[in-house]
Parts: structure tokens; C-alpha cells; sequence
């Protein structure tokens, strides 16, 4: 469906975000780390509570619902599939970034999460985090990474991906129900989101 040109209407208690995907077919140029204490860390089998905590804590004020809804089995049929890996970014012994990559698809990497707790943003820890997940990425020569990002996202967020490599191929809008008015985030979530009910 093609919206028409202009305005269209959100109904109340939805959210409308623009999503723009961005893909790299060739291994960028190396860049270098920034200055920081961090690690990363693989999660094999990663644990739901631990999965949902991190992912709260790094998503919540970006609207990240759409694991949050899942019950355990789905969450879990996701997260311990085959194909998908889920790496910490660890500073100081504590979780504080999320990248999951999706290998499934032959040929393709999926940057399906990726981010670090507000503390680190502006940091480098970000940069850290990028470094790490095109060097595991690339490692299995695939010919495509993608990722896709939106307007709920920092707003830097575009800019940071293509600074990294990524270019943009396409643009989406995404509706939804508004997770604050649902319980899934808490009212206070995502400030820069108005909530219309």
C-alpha cells in the first residue's frame, strides 16, 4: 500500500515511527576503537530474564516493544534459535550494550539489536560495540549486513550507521499500539514520543 502524499492520520493510542534500512555488500574499512574499558561477551543459551533486563535497559526509552510482548516460548524460540547469536557489551563486570545478529538467512547478517545503556551514549562505547559486531559479521563472508533503525531511535542513530559503513536502501513506516498504554513500557518511556489517547 502507498500512503498518499501529506499528512495521514495515527489513530489515538498507536505510535508511527519512519524505519529506514541500511545494508553494506562489501567488508568496510577497519576503524579504530575509542579509548574505554570494554569487553564483549557471547551469551550462549542467554537466560529470558537476562535477555529482557538488558534489552529493557538499553531499549525502553527507544520504544523497543516488539520482545517485550513475547511470551517465554517465543522469546525463546528466538534468542536459542540456531543462526542467532547475542553478545553483551561489558563495562566494569556489568551487561550495559546489547547486539544480537541473526544468521539465518544464507548469505546475510542482520544487526537485529543494537545499543548501549544511556550512561554510555557519546561515550565510544557505541563505536566499540559496532567495531565488534562487523568484525563477527564479516567473519562468516557473508555478501549482505543490514540493519534497520527509526524515527523512535536515537536521534543519531541514521548518521552513526553510515559513518559505520551502512547505506540506505529503504524506508518504511511502521504503526503500532502504543506500548506505554498497554503495560508493556512504562508511561514515562520515551519522553521524545508523545503519548495521544
Amino acid at each position: 500500500m502507498i500512503l498518499p502524499d501529506g499528512y495521514s492520520d495515527v489513530p489515538a493510542g498507536k505510535i508511527a515511527a519512519v524505519v529506514t534500512h541500511l545494508e553494506m555488500t562489501e567488508r568496510p574499512a577497519r576503524r579504530d576503537d575509542p579509548p574505554g574499558a570494554w569487553t564483549l561477551r557471547k551469551a550462549d543459551a542467554p537466560t529470558l530474564d537476562w535477555y529482557r533486563d538488558l534489552h529493557r535497559r538499553v531499549g525502553e526509552e527507544w520504544l523497543w516493544f516488539s520482545r517485550a510482548r513475547m511470551n517465554d516460548a517465543e522469546l525463546a524460540a528466538i534468542i536459542h534459535a540456531p543462526g542467532i547469536e547475542v553478545y553483551a557489551l561489558v563495562v566494569a563486570g556489568r551487561d550495559e550494550g546489547l547486539l544480537e545478529l541473526d544468521f539465518r538467512e544464507g548469505g546475510q547478517c542482520e544487526l537485529v539489536y543494537f545499543g548501549v545503556t544511556a550512561g554510555l551514549i557519546g561515550t565510544g562505547a557505541a563505536r566499540f560495540l559496532m567495531n565488534r559486531a562487523l568484525e563477527i559479521a564479516w567473519s562468516r563472508e557473508p555478501n549482505r549486513v543490514w540493519v534497520h533503525t527509526c524515527t523512535f531511535d536515537h536521534p543519531s542513530a541514521v548518521a552513526f550507521y553510515q559513518r559505520s559503513g551502512f547505506r540506505p536502501f529503504r524506508r518504511q513506516i511502521e504503526v503500532a499500539d502504543d506500548p506505554r498504554l498497554d503495560g508493556t513500557a512504562p508511561r514515562d518511556a520515551a519522553k521524545h514520543v508523545p503519548i495521544i489517547e
